[in-house]
């Protein structure tokens, strides 16, 4: 059993979850994510089967987007709603519209985030909840990640009340925390604020409409359908550039051939691209050579399991 299965992940479970049940269902260990997903977060969940678990951190790096709920008025310990109350505060004032979409536009493009202590980033061989959980606050890095684009679902021209809630959609790159995105627009309003419902709309190109639930994959395995769910792996490979090899050529790259990067072959050093055969078929990912010049080498070969 071998492809990606766009999954649509309930609320409650975490990304783990979602593996050993799968392991369970499809019989088989082989198994797993694309990147992690609260347990509070709804969504797709892109699942890797057999040889697609290669490309697995293909797919994590490619862009996400999401739906969600910023409420202003207070902040909480893991930054949505399953953590404590922090620090509260009464709005007393109406905010404009066009205050809210100048926060917006101001957090679009390159920006900088420390990840919440309730996360899963090491520091020190530990990761960060580990230590949230202990009471033990750490130094945490910041990172840079893309913003591509922030939209205000919601048609208000003015937003008041002891508390505000507004939804927006977001897509950006991967190790963007939409979390640490939501307390940011309440920092910039000047109010403590916390992420207070999120739903992944895509992941790795795939769509909520391309998702399947638990219960549709239990019920496609009783009857034998594995094809209706299990998309090939080279869906997952749609963002990297791709090269058509021929048979002899085909043979070397499946025994990881290094070879000498042709005309054909017009990557950048450090980007990775596919190499398919005449059939279209993904059968390794190469890089050029980052030492020898004039020279590709495969940094995977993704060839047929016996």
């Amino acid at each position: 059993m071998n492809g990606i299965l766009p999954l649509w992940k309930p609320k409650g479970m975490t990304s783990h979850d979602c593996v050993f049940k799968l392991r369970k269902i499809l019989k088989t260990k082989k198994v797993g994510h694309t990147g992690t997903l609260d347990p509070d977060v709804t969504g797709v969940l892109p699942i890797c089967i057999g040889r697609a678990t290669k490309i697995a951190e293909y797919l994590t790096e490619a862009g996400k987007a999401y739906e969600g709920e910023v409420t202003l008025g207070f902040s909480t310990t893991t930054e949505d709603a399953s953590g404590e109350r922090v620090e509260e505060q009464t709005i007393g004032e109406v905010i404009p519209r066009e205050r809210i979409l100048e926060v917006l536009e101001s957090l679009t493009g390159k920006i900088e985030q420390t990840p919440p202590m309730f996360s899963a980033v090491k520091v020190n061989g530990k990761k960060l909840y580990e230590y949230a959980r202990a009471g033990i606050e750490v130094e945490r890095p910041t990172r840079e990640v893309t913003i591509y684009e922030i939209t205000l679902l919601d048609d208000r021209t003015e937003f008041m009340g002891e508390t505000i809630s507004f939804r927006f959609r977001v897509k950006c790159s991967k190790g963007t925390y939409i979390r640490t995105l939501a307390v940011m627009m309440g920092d910039k309003l000047g109010i403590p604020a916390h992420m207070s419902d999120l739903t992944r709309i895509e992941s790795a190109g795939f769509k909520l409409d391309d998702c399947f639930t638990f219960a549709e994959v239990e019920a496609f395995m009783e009857t034998g359908q594995t094809d209706v769910f299990l998309l090939p792996l080279e869906r997952g490979l749609f963002h990297l550039p791709k090269f058509k090899i021929n048979d002899k050529v085909a043979r070397k790259v499946l025994n990881g051939a290094v070879l000498e990067q042709t005309g054909d072959v017009t990557a950048e050093k450090g980007v990775p691209f596919v190499m398919v055969d005449p059939s279209d078929k993904a059968i390794a990912i190469y890089q050029v050579h980052p030492t020898k010049e004039g020279l590709i080498k495969p940094v995977k070969v993704l060839a047929q399991e016996s």
